[in-house]
């Protein structure tokens, strides 16, 4: 029954093919790629059984058939990890979003140290602080955030992206491969990454004789 259900979820979103407007994400110092970040418009989600919605989801990732498809499923990913559960959060975050379009980064942090000390288990909060402490080249402390992300959540495709990048810019392509591969194992459709682990395989690796 699960199997079925799975497949008539990726069957339905193939067919609805909805495009979503991306937000402008990190570029890499080294041109090496972007950073994923949740879409501007995001679907309406129900919050019954989070972790199980959630589980279901990444089951649909991994399935499914196409690019359009992946990318629809991922948007309802995204969805529930914006979920706060907390009106004081929801409210910080939107002044953070405020921010960094008006690029007051410094006020961005400021806002998003607010929210992990109010909510510590909203993740997209130390996702999102580590995403601002790339763009200001603050590896060390990108990566702490991006820590929090992944004990919290091991499948967060952002996050394990973004330390990808980073581990690239500092020079450790053994590492950034690795953690690339972990990113596709949760999602093997993830956008530029199949190109970018293809590069650093036959750099650390050497090419299949």
């Amino acid at each position: 029954m699960r199997t079925r259900f799975l497949a008539c979820l990726i069957a339905v979103l193939a067919a609805t093919n909805i495009a979503a407007s991306a937000a402008p994400a990190p570029q890499s110092p080294g041109g090496k790629g972007k950073w994923v970040e949740p879409p501007k418009k995001l679907p309406h989600v129900r919050l019954d059984n989070r972790a199980h919605n959630l589980d279901f989801l990444f089951g649909a990732l991994k399935a499914a058939p196409d690019a359009e498809t992946a990318k629809a499923i991922e948007r309802r990913i995204w969805a529930l990890w914006m979920i706060s559960r907390s009106d004081t959060a929801n409210l910080l975050m939107t002044r953070v979003q405020k921010a960094i379009e008006e690029k007051d980064i410094d006020l961005a942090l400021k806002l998003l140290d607010a929210i992990v000390k109010i909510k510590p288990d909203y993740i997209e909060a130390w996702n999102r602080r580590a995403t601002i402490y790339y763009m200001k080249h603050d590896y060390g402390r990108s990566i702490a955030d991006i820590r929090e992300v992944l004990k919290r959540e091991p499948r967060h495709f952002g996050a394990l992206t973004g330390l990808g990048l980073i581990l690239q810019d500092i020079g450790d392509d053994k590492q950034a491969l690795e953690v690339y591969r972990r990113a596709l194992a949760v999602y093997p459709r993830l956008q530029r990454i199949p190109d970018i682990v293809k590069t650093l395989q036959e750099k650390v690796e050497g090419r299949d004789i």
